[in-house]
């Protein structure tokens, strides 16, 4: 066997497929359980997709950083911290994206009416509320997704770089370790919950309620800085995963260590889960822990059906394409749907959406007699729109790096 390891291909793919799926409903008050995120404390499928993202970035170092590291420290700085800065950026500006809101105004009688303005770094917007007019500041989020995706891969490829495998794992678990320490350390009556945990007091600090997530009903940014420890050692443990597949190679031995080694992580996951609950939204150390055992588990059926048992065919090719151009068409199918949105066709009489609302309530819906079916094949219609932009740009060769 060579050394080149397709399944790593098909599973970075199968992950950002699933990414763009849990994110494009075309409902989303109709949504089936388990392409929801948990409530707080708990890991439903949904929550797997980002740390798994991310143990696929680590994997993927660890076969770039030797050639950067060979390559000089010149080298090596310039790379990761322009596409650091790049990845970061674009987070922003899809946050931003497309640079104006539609508020409400009082008009010449008093009464509020819609009006487009342009979407500075922060703006006003007016609502109705009982009658009244109501005053909200409101700013563009700073963290996001592809924000953490940057942070996780400048902290990793840094520790990496100067622990090298061994230096790196030992961080990995102090880092852990010192993430729950200062959880408790910070407030000790309770540390766990929405309201108690320290990060966001951090955050307000750093960047101010206006630029925060506010989906929970308060000022809590689950991109934020302070959760940010636990998916920097998803990325080296991926790094750490990939170059034991590259020391041991396509051998027995390699797959039932990864597997032994996720088994024995999913166990430590939920032990630790005891004291310290599994949690995606405060990215918690038995989080990591637990959901890179998992990442383990499923990587070594990967790598089982398609190295070993040569089972390949059209549903690899079919995620395959999705890894080759992963952040372009995450960001793409990120873009698109406020695009669209700038578009308004006449859904009845009293109400106008975009192209893609309609396609929900012209096409979906009248399918499916139960809306949860109806919002699931919206998704479903959007990956495979989405897969066709990455099949398209395979087949012309054209690969889009950061």
């Amino acid at each position: 066997m060579n050394n080149r390891f397709y399944s790593l291909d098909v599973f970075r793919g199968a992950t950002v497929a699933l990414m763009i799926l849990v994110n494009n409903p075309g409902s989303w008050g109709h949504i089936y359980p388990p392409l929801e995120h948990a409530n707080w404390h708990g890991c439903t499928p949904t929550d797997l997709v980002f740390p798994f993202f991310l143990f696929a970035v680590g994997n993927a170092m660890a076969f770039v950083i030797p050639k950067l590291e060979a390559a000089g420290e010149t080298v090596f700085w310039k790379k990761v911290i322009k596409r650091t800065l790049l990845i970061f950026l674009i987070g922003l500006f899809l946050n931003w994206f497309p640079f104006i809101v539609e508020v409400m105004r009082p008009g010449i009688d008093g009464h509020l009416v819609p009006q487009t303005i342009a979407k500075g770094f922060t703006w006003t917007d007016y609502i109705d509320k009982n009658g009244q007019i109501v005053e909200i500041t409101k700013g563009v989020r700073i963290f996001g997704v592809l924000q953490r995706i940057a942070l996780a891969y400048f902290f990793g490829a840094v520790l990496i770089h100067f622990f090298k495998v061994r230096g790196s794992f030992v961080a990995s678990a102090f880092i852990l370790l010192a993430y729950w320490f200062l959880c408790l350390a910070a407030n000790p009556a309770d540390p766990f919950s929405i309201h108690g945990w320290f990060g966001t007091s951090v955050d307000i600090k750093l960047v101010g309620e206006k630029h925060m997530y506010h989906g929970e009903g308060i000022a809590f940014d689950p991109e934020g800085s302070m959760s940010v420890f636990g998916s920097v050692v998803q990325v080296i443990f991926g790094y750490l995963v990939g170059q034991y597949i590259l020391a041991k190679g396509k051998t027995p031995e390699m797959l039932n260590g990864l597997f032994m080694t996720g088994c024995v992580l999913i166990f430590a996951g939920f032990f630790w889960d005891m004291t310290f609950p599994i949690n995606k939204k405060i990215w918690t150390s038995s989080f990591t822990v637990y959901t890179t055992g998992l990442a383990l588990m499923v990587l070594s059926v990967f790598i089982y059906v398609i190295e070993f048992k040569n089972k390949r065919g059209a549903w690899s090719r079919f995620f395959d394409v999705f890894g080759k151009n992963a952040l372009f068409i995450f960001v793409l199918s990120g873009i698109l749907p406020r695009l669209m949105g700038l578009i308004k066709v006449p859904i009845n009489a009293n109400y106008k959406a975009s192209p893609f609302e309609w396609f929900y309530a012209k096409l979906c819906k009248p399918v499916f007699k139960n809306e949860l079916n109806a919002s699931l094949m919206y998704a479903i219609c959007f990956i495979i729109m989405m897969w066709f932009f990455a099949w398209l740009l395979d087949r012309k060769k054209i690969y889009i790096k950061v």
